[in-house]
């Protein structure tokens, strides 16, 4: 039997950071003759480019056909080989990044600046359909948002680009011609009607559907007629008989397969020339060096194909670790159906990218403790691929959105004060407000302590803002709210307080002795020397004095601090078209406390 065994990396944390740790592949009959890999083995196949003058600008343009053919001879002779841990994250620019999508980055990311290594970002761009230059633009935004700084890929450059597979075309094409010339591939004339055919006759015997091997051993002068006279081919691999793949995953343990019965001669170019997926993820990550590939679970059976092509190529495969994918909440895979998904809705509705990339590691991770809030400094020192589990993750919603308040309660003031100034700028809460204003200043420190995200800022502000007084009288006559009403109708009552209150706060304003709000650091203190001698003169002190003034000045039952509210309603005097001002809160008050007396 042939075959081929890439044993686990481990990942313990005894191994020194950068070391590149030992692999060995194996056959049936022992030992391969290639060697064992050690920080004091070169790596065989991870390629520099033998002309780095040639190398593509951060930018990135096509690979050239010299650059292929430097990197196709690098291959046969060894190449220059890179060393230390190079993982890499692959997004295919067809929409925006997803959570599982960056939670693979986040992993990929803490590898490697634990390991003192490279984290390389490749777009996966052969989907021509499909794929854009804006999505590619929207997944490195969300990236760099998160924190995830890329040391090798886009716009960053280095020395084993392109960085987009569609710019590596000449790199595929020579080497799939390489694999031909040595027999390991082999040209298929077959139409689509051909092996769709041959497809149902398999499943009708109850045989696996793959393909036959009709042109695996053709006669060469008939293949040679049929590509003289430019008839389409695909390009397949040709399995080795008896060939059985083992890896050692790092999350998943020991995956074998056998080649033969599991995937047969399989394709690696379309017979439009274009390579299929699998030769290139092979080929770029032999080629840019990759030591660990960690990616989702449901990559794991191209990891069959991936390693017969690398050691066909006679390239050593990486370590791998496959990570369960993530739930919903039904348990079933996340999708648009259960919310946001996508790390730009996430950013768009307020989270914070240190409470996503906190949560995200915790999808399928932990240190063994119970600690919940790390920096992304502190995931970097704890993260280890052994911690990852192999069960799947449910994403929960709720606890993201308290992880969230956890760090936007935290926020140094200027921050916080520059993301509720933009939020309220763009809700037309506040015009004319900037960061630095008196208005953004005592905003801020009012809604600051009961939010979870950004945006809630806008609708704490609005209600602060507002004065439903009358409203809330007349839910309490009619019976028609809730417990927050039947506590309006327990204040109106004979004995409850507020008739008393609100006179006595109309009278403090008409002689002049209720505190103007205009300056907080005097408001503040004043404030609370204020309603501590009005409850003394009324005989009313705790909730007897508190509940009736908060309806009084706010018309609800609940909310903020009171004082802070007067103080919220000063700043923004001219600042807020939905403002209910004191003036007119108390021209409300001075005609329900005047129609109570007439009714009484």
């Amino acid at each position: 039997m042939a075959g081929v065994r890439v044993p686990s990396m481990a990942f313990v944390p005894a191994v020194a950071a950068g070391a590149a740790l030992r692999r060995c592949a194996f056959t049936a009959a022992g030992v391969s003759s290639r060697p064992c890999l050690s920080s004091a083995a070169p790596r065989r196949g991870l390629l520099r480019p033998s002309h780095p003058a040639t190398r593509p600008p951060a930018g990135g343009l096509s690979m050239t056909a010299a650059d292929a053919a430097a990197a196709v001879a690098g291959v046969a002779s060894g190449g220059d080989a890179h060393s230390g841990t190079r993982v890499r994250f692959a997004p295919s620019p067809t929409g925006s990044l997803h959570v599982g999508g960056a939670r693979t980055a986040l992993f990929n990311y803490l590898l490697a600046q634990k390991d003192g290594g490279a984290f390389i970002v490749r777009v996966e761009d052969t989907d021509v359909a499909r794929s854009t230059r804006e999505s590619e633009a929207e997944v490195l935004a969300d990236l760099r948002w998160l924190g995830l700084e890329w040391d090798e890929g886009p716009e960053a450059g280095g020395d084993v680009g392109p960085y987009r597979q569609s710019e590596r075309g000449e790199l595929y094409k020579k080497l799939a011609a390489r694999l031909v010339e040595e027999g390991k591939a082999y040209p298929c004339f077959c139409t689509e009607e051909e092996l769709d055919a041959k497809r149902l006759a398999a499943e009708a015997d109850g045989r696996p559907p793959q393909y036959d091997g009709t042109w695996r051993d053709a006669d060469a002068e008939v293949v040679a007629a049929k590509v003289a006279a430019g008839e389409p081919y695909t390009t397949r691999f040709r399995v080795p008989d008896g060939s059985r793949v083992v890896i050692d995953d790092a999350v998943r343990g020991e995956v074998a397969w056998d080649a033969n019965a599991t995937v047969g001669d399989f394709i690696l170019t379309r017979s439009s020339g274009v390579p299929v997926y699998n030769f290139c993820v092979a080929v770029d990550d032999a080629t840019m060096g990759v030591s660990t590939v960690v990616r989702a679970e449901e990559h794991l059976t191209n990891t069959l194909r991936q390693v017969l092509i690398l050691e066909a190529l006679g390239f050593s495969p990486p370590a791998y670790a496959h990570v369960s994918l993530i739930l919903g909440e039904d348990r079933s895979k996340l999708s648009k159906r259960h919310g946001a998904t996508s790390v730009s809705q996430f950013r768009e509705e307020g989270y914070l990218p240190e409470a996503m990339t906190n949560y995200l590691a915790l999808l399928g991770w932990n240190d063994g403790s119970e600690r919940e809030l790390y920096t992304l400094p502190e995931l970097i020192d704890a993260f280890d691929l052994s911690r990852v589990t192999k069960s799947p993750a449910v994403f929960d919603g709720d606890k993201l959105r308290w992880m969230n308040g956890q760090y936007v309660r935290a926020l140094p003031e200027d921050r916080l004060r520059a993301l509720t100034a933009e939020a309220w700028a763009a809700a037309g809460t506040l015009t004319g407000c900037d960061a630095e204003s008196a208005a953004v200043a005592e905003a801020t420190s009012l809604v600051r302590g009961s939010l979870e995200l950004v945006g809630d800022a806008v609708p704490e502000l609005d209600a602060a803002l507002s004065y439903p007084l009358e409203a809330a009288i007349a839910a309490a006559a009619d019976g028609t709210d809730g417990d927050g009403e039947a506590g309006v109708a327990a204040l109106l009552a004979p004995d409850g307080g507020f008739d008393e209150v609100a006179t006595a706060l109309l009278a403090a304003v008409d002689d002049g002795s209720f505190p103007a709000a205009a300056d907080p650091a005097v408001h503040a203190p004043a404030w609370k020397a204020w309603v501590k001698t009005t409850g003394k003169a009324l005989g009313r002190k705790g909730a007897r004095i508190f509940h009736p003034l908060r309806l009084a000045l706010t018309g609800k039952m609940s909310g903020p601090d009171v004082g802070a509210v007067l103080r919220v309603l000063a700043a923004v005097d001219g600042s807020a078209p939905g403002a209910v001002g004191l003036e007119d809160r108390l021209a409300t008050l001075r005609k329900v406390v005047a129609a109570r007396a007439r009714d009484a």
